[in-house]
């Protein structure tokens, strides 16, 4: 049976589009993100790392901040002093200040982010505290107490660099790091003796020394550690220890001046 010019022609154009149809591509199905695997301590082995950070050489004294040149900053101390706290050797001859955190042994878990935000406050044209210490994609959290402008700026490398003013009536700001970093100098461009250090670690285990030196990591699973400590004067000190399953185990780091 024969068939005209025109009907062949139609057939031709009939079998494309169904060929078209059959090689188009196909939208690509969203796929859900997996959720991450969080490590969930077993309260029932887990240890504690008690410590204290000492001191040896002569205690170094502490210089004065001067604020004369920011009025409204030395208004604010007008009844004392402001000493540095770079180097705070306590009465009992220990150091403040000082970031203690487990650094290695824990490379195989990972661990939700808390909630709730750290805070790091500006007041008397100051930053409070000294050192502190957060997880990866936990919220830290900067308040302005002070009448004056401040700024504060985080000098991270590993993670993005910031820099935001903050004037008395801001809201609090709100940032993540979502890094491991030890540790990121804080300053204020406003005001050049304002600093802070703070700690990015991709777990809950670390602890910064007060007044008396000590420091305590608790909830910790038994295994084999390197535990580290951090000053920004004199640097890094760092031990190896095995904690026992329900166990306590005793560490002193001893810092030497001049």
């Amino acid at each position: 049976m024969k068939h005209s010019p025109a009907w062949r022609i139609a057939l031709g154009a009939a079998a494309l589009a169904v060929l078209g149809g059959c090689s188009r591509p196909q939208p690509a199905q969203k796929q859900e993100k997996a959720k991450p695997v969080y490590f969930h301590v077993d309260t029932g082995t887990a240890g504690t790392i008690k410590g204290v950070i000492r001191f040896s050489g002569k205690k170094p004294a502490r210089r004065v901040i001067d604020m004369d040149q920011e009025p409204e900053c030395a208004h604010l101390h007008k009844d004392g002093k402001v000493l540095a706290e770079d180097i705070v050797v306590n009465a009992n001859g220990t150091l403040a200040n000082v970031f203690v955190f487990l650094k290695k042994g824990l490379e195989d878990k990972n661990f939700e982010p808390p909630t709730a935000p750290v805070v790091i406050n500006q007041k008397g044209c100051w930053f409070e505290p000294r050192v502190l210490g957060m997880q990866t994609g936990q919220a830290l959290k900067v308040t302005n107490s002070d009448p004056v402008t401040h700024n504060i700026h985080p000098m991270a490398k590993v993670n993005n660099e910031w820099n935001h003013s903050q004037a008395p009536e801001d809201p609090p700001l709100s940032r993540r790091f979502v890094r491991e970093e030890v540790m990121i100098r804080v300053k204020c461009n406003v005001h050049g003796w304002m600093r802070a250090w703070v700690g990015v670690l991709p777990h809950p285990y670390f602890a910064v020394t007060g007044a008396d030196g000590s420091f305590e990591i608790r909830n910790v699973p038994p295994g084999n550690y390197t535990l580290a400590a951090w000053q920004e004067r004199f640097g890094s000190e760092e031990q190896a220890l095995t904690l026992a399953p329900s166990s306590q185990q005793n560490v002193t780091f001893t810092f030497k001046g001049d």
